[in-house]
């Protein structure tokens, strides 16, 4: 399985999209700081993630969610959890 995730950064409230084969794993890496591209943003939440059978359709997935269009969609998806938020 691939996965398209999506992390929020509880430091700086930004969000890093991302794929992989080992969501755990990967999800770890980010918050133990041995991703380059995250780890001066750590710690950071999981607040989304997608399964695939196949790398392809996880990273056209992932180069989506990075348009405006594909922000708009995760926005509206979570529409809750960011409502929720709001209220902290």
């Amino acid at each position: 399985m691939y996965f398209t995730y999506i992390l929020e950064s509880l430091k700086d409230r930004k969000f890093y999209t991302g794929y992989t084969s080992n969501l755990r794993e990967r999800f770890k890496e980010h918050n133990d700081g041995l991703a380059n591209s995250t780890k001066s943003r750590r710690p950071f939440r999981l607040i989304y993630y997608e399964a695939y059978l196949n790398s392809w359709d996880a990273k056209r997935r992932e180069r989506y969610f990075k348009t405006g269009m594909g922000k708009r969609d995760i926005k509206k998806r979570l529409k809750d959890y960011f409502q929720e938020k709001e209220k902290v």
